[in-house]
């Protein structure tokens, strides 16, 4: 790429103006024929659009930030891509930064993201504070929590439906003459975690019983596994685990069967929450709640799209129901329809 090419050195070899150079880069109105001499007169000057300077004409970059807590939960790389797609396809370029939910890392994430003049964020499993909000509504740049819910921020947020996924997980489970019931809980500082579990002790209830242990596993393998060993050294241990994501209750099935001997589903039954790729590998084979990613994403990029064209526009809090899909890691109820 020669950086020293200029729109004005383009426009005078397509023999065109100036502006009608920007419109073509810029997606604006431009015959056919005046789109195919630009691109023709930049191909061969090596030129590429400024996009900084774009940005400083028009007020829109055409990048949006996404920035994603960790990438160890299979959901995400997913996820990323699906949001990349969809985004392509409305015309933008994405920036992603990786960070931790400590607030310093947050907030020094969305200082860089400012100073890029992105269009619009979306965060994944990310905290906002007021403060950051505030800061980003006073930039004109809108945000969307995506797989996470927080209230009192008036963010928008797209979530699958947590409560009711992890609440049919319940069901499932005492249906299926399990006594011993316990949970390996999302970190409970998130809300898809908390959710899950409210979904899940309520789902419980109804059926009189209670979990037998809960430990928060921080959607972390290790602290799976950690929680696996305790909830199972006990006098009666569960016979059926719900644990908060797919990430997770594969390490809970290894621990059982790798490191107890224990069977899945004979000794203990399994379930996950999510549906990575990976649960449908024969050797998890894992019963687990179907997060609908694409829609989900649909829907996240559809709401960052509307509130980019209308800034004043309410905030909205979507939820979409996630459906249990049955494999064999758990034992399935005779004649389960629900």
């Amino acid at each position: 790429m020669n950086s020293q090419v200029t729109s004005l050195d383009v426009a005078r070899l397509a023999g065109v103006s100036q502006s009608a150079v920007s419109r073509v880069f810029s997606g604006a109105s431009a015959s056919a024929a005046t789109a195919q001499k630009v691109r023709r007169a930049a191909a061969e000057l090596g030129y590429r659009p400024n996009p900084w300077a774009r940005a400083m004409i028009t007020g829109r970059s055409g990048i949006i930030g996404l920035v994603v807590a960790y990438f160890d939960n299979p959901f995400y790389p997913v996820a990323l891509e699906l949001l990349s797609r969809a985004l392509k396809a409305e015309g933008y370029r994405i920036l992603v930064f990786t960070v931790g939910n400590s607030p310093s890392e947050i907030e020094s994430v969305m200082d860089e993201l400012t100073a890029y003049r992105v269009d619009g964020i979306i965060t994944a499993s990310v905290a906002m504070t007021n403060d950051l909000t505030d800061r980003c509504a006073q930039a004109g740049i809108p945000i969307v929590l995506f797989n996470r819910g927080q209230d009192g921020v008036g963010l928008s947020s797209v979530t699958s439906a947590n409560d009711a996924g992890a609440r049919q997980v319940a069901r499932f489970l005492v249906a299926g003459g399990h006594q011993r019931i316990a949970h390996v809980a999302g970190w409970q500082q998130s809300s898809t975690g908390r959710d899950r579990l409210l979904g899940f002790e309520a789902g419980l209830a109804e059926a009189g019983t209670a979990p037998v242990a809960v430990i928060d596993g921080l959607y972390d393998r290790d602290a799976a596994r950690a929680a696996t060993l305790a909830m199972m050294d006990t006098a009666t241990p569960p016979d059926a685990i719900f644990v908060g994501n797919d990430h997770m209750a594969f390490a809970v099935m290894d621990t059982l069967r790798h490191e107890m001997g224990l069977s899945v589903p004979g000794d203990v039954s399994v379930v996950g929450f999510d549906d990575v790729p990976m649960a449908a590998w024969p050797a998890y084979d894992l019963t687990t709640v179907r997060q609908p990613v694409r829609r989900m994403v649909d829907s996240t990029v559809e709401t960052l799209v509307a509130q980019i064209a209308e800034p004043d526009r309410a905030p909205q809090s979507i939820r979409i129901d996630a459906a249990l899909v049955l494999r064999g890691s758990a034992r399935c109820p005779e004649g389960w329809t629900e």
